[in-house]
C-alpha cells in the first residue's frame, strides 16, 4: 500500500486502544507515532510535528483538555496541526469543551471506522496533508 506523508499522533492512556488505532491507521497506509500519557504526547507532538493528533481526553496526569490547549499554542506548529479528540465523553457540554480548548473534530468510543477514516481524511484534506 501506498504510504500516506502525513504523520499522525495516537495518544490514548489505554495501550490497548492506542495499538487498535495504530494498526487500523497503519493498515490504511499512515504513519503512526504512539504515546500513552498526556506529557508523552507532548514530547512526541514537539519531536515528529505531527500533521494530525487523535487524542484521548480522560488519561491519568496531564489531560487531553490540557495536551490539545497546549498543542494548539505552540508557537511554530499550533496553527497547523488538527487535533481529534477521541473519547467515551458523549454530553454536548463535553465536546463543546473541547471545541474551546481548540479541538478540530471529536469522535465518540466505541469507535465506528468507517467514521474515523472520513475523519482523518477530512481533516488532513483541511490541511493539504494526507494521500
Amino acid at each position: 500500500m501506498e504510504q500516506n506523508a502525513a504523520t499522525l499522533l495516537v495518544v490514548d492512556d489505554n495501550i490497548d486502544n492506542a495499538d487498535l488505532l495504530r494498526d487500523y491507521l497503519t493498515s490504511r497506509g499512515y504513519h503512526v507515532v504512539v504515546a500513552n500519557s498526556g506529557d508523552e504526547a507532548l514530547a512526541q507532538f514537539e519531536q515528529t510535528r505531527p500533521a494530525l493528533v487523535l487524542l484521548d481526553i480522560m488519561m491519568p496526569g496531564r489531560s487531553g483538555w490540557d495536551v490539545c490547549r497546549l498543542m494548539k499554542q505552540h508557537s511554530e506548529h499550533g496553527k497547523s496541526v488538527r487535533i481529534i479528540m477521541v473519547t467515551a465523553l458523549k454530553d454536548w457540554d463535553d465536546k463543546q469543551s473541547a471545541l474551546q480548548q481548540g479541538a478540530d473534530d471529536y469522535i465518540t468510543k466505541p469507535i465506528d471506522f468507517s467514521d474515523l477514516n472520513a475523519r482523518v481524511e477530512r481533516n488532513l484534506a483541511l490541511i493539504g496533508a494526507g494521500r
